[in-house]
């Protein structure tokens, strides 16, 4: 497994991203965690991110136009969503658009972690 993985998360709870974030540094991934799509899409033209964790609901981008847009930059980045508007319609159409995990809030951090570790594994078989 690559240790030093880069991971976004996008959050506009700040609370969220910033305990996602100790939590993932604690497993020696590298994080970067942003309050809004527009910046993180900013961010991502510059950066390649082994992995994005998103939020769906957000004013402005919203999570799943950061996820067509990742995987448009960078087809292999694995994109990760969570939501407290956990409905069929929108899980549907997040899988459609090819993300590879999708969670209710409030995420429990060992099952992110989890698909992190399952995430960064199938990259590096690829």
């Amino acid at each position: 497994m690559t240790t030093h993985a880069t991971i976004m998360i996008i959050d506009d709870e700040k609370i969220v991203g910033d305990m996602a974030k100790l939590s993932l540094e604690q497993e020696e991934y590298e994080v970067e965690t942003f309050l809004n799509g527009e910046s993180a899409l900013e961010r991502l033209k510059e950066k390649k991110f082994n992995v994005v964790i998103t939020d769906l609901k957000m004013k402005g981008v919203d999570g799943l136009e950061v996820l067509r847009t990742t995987k448009r930059l960078y087809p292999e980045t694995v994109v990760i969503m969570i939501t407290a508007f956990a409905n069929l319609d929108v899980a549907i159409e997040a899988l459609r658009d090819d993300v590879f995990d999708f969670f209710p809030k409030p995420v429990k951090i060992k099952d992110l972690k989890q698909s992190i570790r399952k995430a960064l594994e199938q990259q590096a078989a690829q």
